[in-house]
């Protein structure tokens, strides 16, 4: 069992930045690559981006590219998504997810992640 808590959320005017954090418990986080996906009200949960288990490799939705970043910090079963230049379109509940499969490589689409948070909404104003 893998318990997630997303934090760091909140209102912020376009062109800004947010740092989200995502706090697992259990000792295994660093066995799991993590996800982050958003879902904006009436829309599909959506890939945001993913983070291998090392940190060694990330990859992101061409939305976000080159203005969000992933990265894990093991020692304290976190891992973060930075968001700068961020547009109105990218108001949203944002959630993080372990998938627990031990991939090799980090999976694009929800159905591969077994645990998630609860979310933490993130509103762009423009």
């Amino acid at each position: 069992q893998v318990q997630l808590v997303e934090s760091g959320g909140g209102l912020v005017q376009a062109g800004g930045s947010l740092r989200l954090s995502c706090a697992a418990s259990g000792r295994t986080f660093s066995r799991y690559n993590m996800g982050w996906f958003r879902q904006a009200p009436g829309k599909e949960r959506e890939f945001v981006g993913a983070i291998t288990r090392s940190g060694g490799s990330t990859q992101y939705a061409d939305s976000v590219k080159g203005r969000f970043t992933i990265s894990r910090d093991n020692a304290k079963n976190t891992v973060y998504l930075q968001m700068n230049s961020l547009k109105s379109e990218d108001t949203a509940v944002y959630y993080c997810a372990a998938d627990t499969h031990y991939s090799a490589v980090v999976v694009t689409t929800r159905f591969g992640y077994e645990y998630w948070g609860q979310g933490t909404q993130v509103t762009v104003s423009s």
